[in-house]
Formats: C-alpha cells, sequence, structure tokens
C-alpha cells in the first residue's frame, strides 16, 4: 500500500481562507523537526499505539512516521503515530507461557519460612508472610 498523504484538508483550507496559522499544524516537519498534528486532527490511515491495541493490531516495529502534540494543564502532550497498513496482528501468549506466568504469581503468595499460601502476594522486602515476619500479628 501507499504511505497515507501527511496533510489535513480541514486545516489547509482554514490557514488559506483566514491566514489562520494552527500552532501545532505542521505536516511537513519544518518547525518541529517531524510530521506535526493538532489533537484530533491526525490523517485518516494513521493511529497512536493505544488505538492499535484497541483494533487488536501492533506497530510490528515499524518506526514514528509523525506526532500529534497539544497543550494539557500548561504542559505540551505528544502521541506518536504509525500507519495503519504497517500494522500486525497481536501476539497472544502460548498456554506454556501462561502456565509459567501462573506458576511465577503462585510463587509470590508462597511464604519462604512457613511453607502457607497466603490470599496476599508476600512482601519481597521480608521475603515472609505477615504472620512469620518479625512484629506481625500473632
Amino acid at each position: 500500500m501507499t504511505a497515507p498523504t501527511l496533510t489535513n484538508s480541514f486545516l489547509e483550507a482554514l490557514g488559506q481562507r483566514t491566514g489562520t496559522k494552527v500552532e501545532f499544524y505542521d505536516p511537513d516537519g519544518s518547525h518541529h523537526g517531524f510530521p506535526t498534528f493538532p489533537y484530533r486532527y491526525a490523517p485518516d490511515g494513521l493511529a497512536t499505539r493505544r488505538q492499535l491495541r484497541a483494533a487488536g493490531l501492533r506497530p510490528n516495529g515499524q518506526p514514528v512516521i509523525a506526532q500529534i502534540l497539544w497543550r494539557h494543564r500548561k504542559q505540551v502532550r505528544i502521541a506518536y503515530l504509525y500507519r495503519r497498513d504497517l500494522a500486525a496482528p497481536k501476539r497472544h501468549a502460548t498456554p506454556a507461557q501462561l502456565a509459567v506466568v501462573a506458576k511465577m504469581l503462585l510463587a509470590r503468595r508462597t511464604c519462604r519460612h512457613c511453607g502457607q499460601l497466603r490470599d496476599y502476594y508476600i512482601p519481597r522486602s521480608t521475603g515472609a508472610c505477615l504472620v512469620c515476619e518479625p512484629g506481625g500479628p500473632r
């Protein structure tokens, strides 16, 4: 597929019609060093990581192609954009990987001192459950 065009027709027309320059509209990257768009005005065919994840996709190692900038509480926030057509389906854990994670979580709930399985994760600082921990409830 071809790369999406990195312009926004609405913002282009606004600039030509009124002469108003939108603060974070820089489709060629001359000012910000990277193609930049204001919040909610990214071109079609581009998506953030969160949007890709919601669609069941992942960036698949592709480079960032553009960015979105906006102001929030006196700070400039940034979100990077990736091409949707180069994104790949999300990978899912295998049953063996899920089994290993379950064993690791079980080990975090087992006390090293008394060997009891607890309803909570054992604090890593002491390595003991709240019953075995010095100064804990008896």
